[in-house]
């Protein structure tokens, strides 16, 4: 059982940062979000108070309840202002094996050593981000989907040291902030990411060659598979940097069926990553809402 006591680091405040820390925060954990990015923790602390509102608006949550879960938050720039009580850190950095590294390192000279140690990685071995831990057994992957408020899975990754005792903690801290936590053992792209990086990358083949434009593409995933997004839509949603270093990783461990579109290393060339830019498959205003009409067609590629 976790106790409301327990506190929680959450390392990097970006999209799923900050989901992640929102998660924390509004299920009664104290949770510090860090980054060396001030504007970047602004950003995230807003965009929290935002979702927390809008949680009072619709009736799922009490104003008391948002007020508290907006207290419980706080931030920082560095690893080493976490508590050294705290009894869970998740780094959300970028998808580099010697920044991961970094911060668990760091992580681990702060924190207690029963306390646990997640990385959020959709794609890299868990097994070598925690390599350079002293007690790699006390490390596990913890990886959310996005938007985290909304997603209710969590792929528990076990590396090649962790053990049955972090594997145990680490679901009840899923089951503390209800979500449903699976088991995988490392593999390259877990479960998820692997079958989400095949279905964007088919769907990018399928803009690039014409087949159907960006709106029928996504019409037929939501409408004839029952998705909440199509492939594109989600795409742009994560970013297609994000997906390229992904689709790079997996073609270069599971082969060539992995092999990235060319519209997708084109797009990201151009600095079309989607929503963070205003402009990836489809079009964005100020607001982050999509422009109607917006999406590529494929007949004009």
């Amino acid at each position: 059982m976790i106790s409301k006591r327990s506190s929680v680091v959450v390392v990097g405040s970006g999209l799923m940062g900050t989901g992640i820390a929102h998660a924390f925060a509004s299920n009664g954990f104290p949770c510090l979000l860090v980054d060396t990015n001030e504007a970047a923790l602004d950003k995230a602390v807003a965009t929290i108070g935002g979702i927390l509102d809008g949680g009072v608006k619709l009736g799922k949550m009490s104003a008391e309840d948002a007020a508290a879960a907006k207290a419980r938050l706080t931030t920082g720039s560095a690893v080493s202002a976490a508590p050294k009580d705290a009894a869970l850190l998740i780094e959300t950095v970028s998808e580099n094996l010697a920044v991961k590294q970094a911060v668990l390192k760091e992580a681990e000279a702060v924190l207690n050593e029963d306390a646990i140690i997640a990385t959020n990685t959709s794609a890299l071995s868990v097994t070598e981000i925690a390599s350079v831990l002293d007690k790699p057994n006390r490390a596990i992957g913890m990886h959310f989907f996005n938007p985290v408020h909304k997603m209710k899975l969590v792929e528990l990754v076990l590396g090649l040291a962790t053990d049955e005792e972090t594997v145990a903690i680490t679901r009840s801290w899923c089951d503390s902030i209800k979500k449903t936590s699976i088991l995988v053992n490392e593999s390259p792209g877990l479960t998820t990411s692997r079958m989400s990086a095949m279905l964007g990358n088919e769907a990018m083949w399928m803009l690039q060659e014409g087949t159907a434009s960006a709106e029928d593409i996504d019409t037929a995933l939501r409408m004839g598979f029952n998705h909440p997004m199509g492939p594109l839509e989600l795409g742009d949603l994560t970013g297609w940097d994000t997906r390229l270093a992904v689709l790079k990783y997996l073609h270069s461990t599971l082969g060539e069926k992995f092999r990235p579109c060319p519209l997708i290393i084109k797009m990201v060339a151009a600095g079309r990553y989607g929503r963070k830019t205003g402009h990836g498959v489809y079009e964005y205003d100020a607001e982050g809402k999509r422009v109607p009409g917006s999406g590529m067609k494929g007949s004009l590629l």
